[in-house]
Order: C-alpha cells, then sequence, then structure tokens
C-alpha cells in the first residue's frame, strides 16, 4: 500500500473507465476507489514534497511530442492481477524513466523495465479474476490517445492531481 506523499506519474485513459466497472461488477474490492483507468509510467516517483518546478521541467523535457495512440487489445493475468498492455506508451515510460534513474520503477518488484499496463483488477480470487479476465476481452479493443501525462501524489485524502504535462512542446 502506497504511504501518504508518494507520487506517480500516470497516463490518465478515461476511455478504459468501462473496463474498471466491469470489474467492479464482479468484485468491488478489486478496483481500487477514486483512482481512475490509467497506465503508471514511474511509480513511485518523488516524494511529494520534492515535486518542484525543477523536476517537472526535467520531466516535461522528457516527454515525446504529440499525442500518443493507444490500442488496448489484449487481456494479462497473473494470479489475481488482471491487465491490459499499452505497449505504446513504453518508449514514453523508458523517457520519463532516463530522465530520473533513480526512481526505480514499483520499488524493482518488476524489474527495471516492467511493462506499461492498465490494471483492471488487483487481488481477486482465482474465479473472480477469470471472470473479469473474460469480461475485460469481451469489451476490447479499445482505441484512444494519450495527450497529456498526470503527476498524482496521494495524501490523507486519496490521490490528488499536482501537475499536467502536455505532450505538444
Amino acid at each position: 500500500m502506497a504511504r501518504t506523499g508518494t507520487t506517480a506519474v500516470l497516463a490518465l485513459l478515461p476511455d478504459a473507465e468501462p473496463l474498471l466497472r466491469l470489474a467492479a461488477e464482479v468484485d468491488g474490492l478489486v478496483v481500487r476507489p477514486g483512482v481512475p483507468a490509467h497506465a503508471a509510467l514511474l511509480y513511485p516517483w518523488l516524494p511529494a514534497d520534492e515535486v518542484e518546478e525543477t523536476q517537472l521541467h526535467r520531466l516535461r523535457v522528457a516527454l515525446p511530442a504529440g499525442p500518443v495512440p493507444i490500442r488496448l487489445a489484449t487481456v494479462e493475468r497473473t494470479g489475481g492481477f488482471v491487465g491490459v498492455p499499452v505497449p505504446e506508451l513504453s518508449r514514453v515510460a523508458d523517457a520519463v524513466r532516463t530522465a530520473f534513474p533513480a526512481q526505480v520503477p514499483y520499488g524493482g518488484r518488476f524489474g527495471p523495465r516492467p511493462p506499461v499496463h492498465v490494471t483492471v483488477a488487483l487481488d481477486a480470487a482465482p474465479q473472480a479474476a477469470a471472470d473479469i479476465a473474460r469480461r475485460t476481452a469481451a469489451a476490447l479493443p479499445i482505441t484512444t490517445e494519450v495527450n497529456t501525462l498526470h503527476v498524482v501524489g496521494l495524501t490523507r485524502t486519496g490521490w490528488q492531481g499536482l501537475a499536467e504535462l502536455p505532450l505538444n512542446h
């Protein structure tokens, strides 16, 4: 569980919200309340009290110019995890991670270059995970685009937006 003051660099994917609703219909506990559909590019990022204009500028400079077309097309399931890969954001994640090499994605739990994905369900029971994976696959493909990244920070009342970084520089 993340601690207050943790930050992340995310690509919000509102067009993937129906996938989270499908998962919540199976088991409301497998979808994190207040967290919209997203792909994490770097989590955790910096402690919230260290997010200043200097770091935001470094992040902006690392980002590619222009929107990134996305096609959510496949489902992955490992135990109680159900996710949808977002390979189109790999290059963006690499750029963000390269700009902040001291920030290890997921604390290193998934290796130095974990694949970018949308988490649909987490910690689901086996039967629920299978049902969610089946429902998710039936709702795909979803095509969309990312034209802004978001820096969010965890407060005592939930995740809050700290900065928006348009991909149009």
